[in-house]
């Protein structure tokens, strides 16, 4: 009777899903055109009346993007208050739609990936899975580890694109 044989998981592959590093947090938005006068200008004292009016703990231990959706011109120390006023209770913060912010962390957490864990390694990037990642991932994937990877794959071991193998000299 033959032996069936794992070529896969006797192939020394290494796949790395980009999932891991994604943020699943809810991203909650502070608008400040509800702090705007007439929902266009910021009025010094009215702003920082409203401000002071607001119940922070709504956003406490959450991630936070500030936006303004109204075609305002926004002081920078107006961005500055409501910073002071967010960073103590919030868990994140930016002057972000939520989606860019979701690429900001998301970045920030690729850059936790140890390259040195995956040095001299046949590494491939998982193509599919349940969260949509965007390209600028795979890129950024492939800054950190094609200057320590032997070679670099996208997709998943039984099919595979190559992307990157060092040549030896």
């Amino acid at each position: 009777m033959a032996e069936f044989v794992n070529k896969v998981a006797e192939s020394g592959l290494i796949t790395i899903d980009l999932e891991t590093w994604y943020p699943k947090e809810e991203i909650v938005v502070l608008d400040l055109k509800d702090y705007l006068f007439m929902g266009m200008i910021v009025k010094e004292k009215e702003f920082r009346e409203s401000l002071k009016k607001t119940d922070w703990e709504a956003y406490r231990n959450k991630m936070v993007s500030v936006i303004c959706s109204a075609d305002a011109i926004i002081p920078s120390w107006a961005f500055m208050l409501v910073a002071s006023y967010l960073q103590p209770v919030c868990k994140e913060l930016s002057l972000a739609t939520p989606e860019e912010m979701r690429k900001q962390i998301f970045l920030r957490n690729l850059q936790t990936i140890n390259p040195e864990d995956y040095k001299d390694q046949r590494v491939i990037i998982k193509g599919c899975g349940d969260t949509p990642i965007g390209d600028f991932a795979y890129l950024e994937a492939t800054k950190i580890l094609r200057p320590v990877v032997r070679s670099l794959m996208y997709g998943e071991p039984c099919s595979t694109v190559p992307v990157f193998k060092r040549t030896t000299t």
